[in-house]
């Protein structure tokens, strides 16, 4: 019965035994330990502190991301638009001055088609005069060889030229 109910005097050997573990472990082992778990609480402490404060300047830049990715959009936009509107600009002054330039061409050309045409009438009746000159010498020279035919021409054409 001995190893069930244990003697006193084995009992007293491990109360005393045990404080003395007891003893040894509060002065020398249990202020580290405590020490240590108290050191590691606050590390972990300060982990969750500045994974919190990482958590939330990401949130941060998460959201000024959002804003400055919007007013690049903006921005871009506001090129693109700025960039149309020149090259529509662009495109009428453009067309403007091809117009004028044609009208330029178009109103010289016709000058120079009016020029021509007035120089071909003058050129057409100094010849048409040349050829009714040469033709009335001719024909003068034939009808003055007859003086009476000469004097009746003469006296018809002062009818003509002075009328009663």
């Amino acid at each position: 019965m001995e190893l069930i109910t244990p003697g006193i005097g084995l009992l007293f050997w491990m109360l005393v035994m045990f404080g003395m573990v007891l003893w040894i472990l509060k002065k020398f082992a249990w202020k580290p330990i405590l020490k240590a778990l108290s050191d590691r609480e606050s590390s972990i402490k300060e982990a969750l502190l500045s994974a919190d404060n990482a958590k939330k300047e990401m949130e941060k830049l998460k959201a000024n991301n959002k804003v400055i990715m919007a007013e690049a959009r903006a921005e871009k936009e506001k090129i693109v638009q700025e960039a149309r509107q020149i090259r529509e600009k662009l495109i009428i002054e453009a067309k403007n001055e091809a117009n004028e330039e044609a009208k330029k061409i178009l109103k010289s050309a016709r000058r120079d088609i009016e020029n021509e045409k007035v120089s071909a009438i003058a050129e057409v009746k100094n010849k048409v005069a040349e050829l009714s000159i040469d033709i009335a010498e001719k024909i003068l020279r034939e009808k003055l060889d007859d003086t009476s035919e000469q004097r009746a021409m003469v006296k018809r054409l002062i009818k003509e030229v002075i009328p009663n």
